[in-house]
């Protein structure tokens, strides 16, 4: 195989990658994703319309939920780090360690904290269905990642 043919389909097989993760983002949050791909912790995914009625339930309210996963081999005490939406409704982590290449998937209502799902311990929804931002901020405030959907021109916090 000559160079300049290598160098093609390294070319395409970069692009179809490419295409492929754009596919497999999840649709209830693809409007803006912040730079995940260099972080080591990210929102891996939102589900902000719990599905079925909105009845305020407990149930209803832990069908909302943010996911949070750590794409390196090392675990990522994550104790001070804040998820917050647009209105200022923030949820602290506090004595959660997230394991290298783990989830944890953050709902809202009550629920028993484990490994894979911590509560908010909320009794009201907290991410917009119309439009929002999740923001995940480590134990310093800084920026770490973020994901929005709804806006309109590239709206982003």
């Amino acid at each position: 195989m000559s160079a300049s043919s290598l160098r093609r389909l390294t070319a395409l097989a970069g692009i179809t990658a490419a295409a492929l993760g754009a596919i497999a983002l999840p649709a209830a949050a693809a409007d803006h994703h912040g730079g995940h791909r260099q972080a080591a912790v990210y929102i891996s995914g939102v589900q902000y319309d719990s599905p079925g009625r909105d009845d305020r339930s407990n149930r209803s309210l832990n069908k909302e939920w943010v996911e949070i996963t750590n794409s390196t081999r090392r675990a990522v005490t994550l104790d001070g780090w804040t998820l917050a939406d647009e209105d200022g409704h923030a949820y602290t982590f506090d004595h959660y360690r997230l394991a290298g290449r783990a989830t944890v998937r953050v709902h809202t209502g009550i629920g028993r904290d484990t490994r894979t799902d911590l509560f908010q311990d909320r009794r009201a929804y907290v991410w917009n269905n119309d439009h929002d931002t999740a923001t995940l901020r480590n134990d310093h405030g800084r920026f770490v990642d973020d994901a929005s959907w709804g806006h309109r021109g590239g709206h982003r916090h």
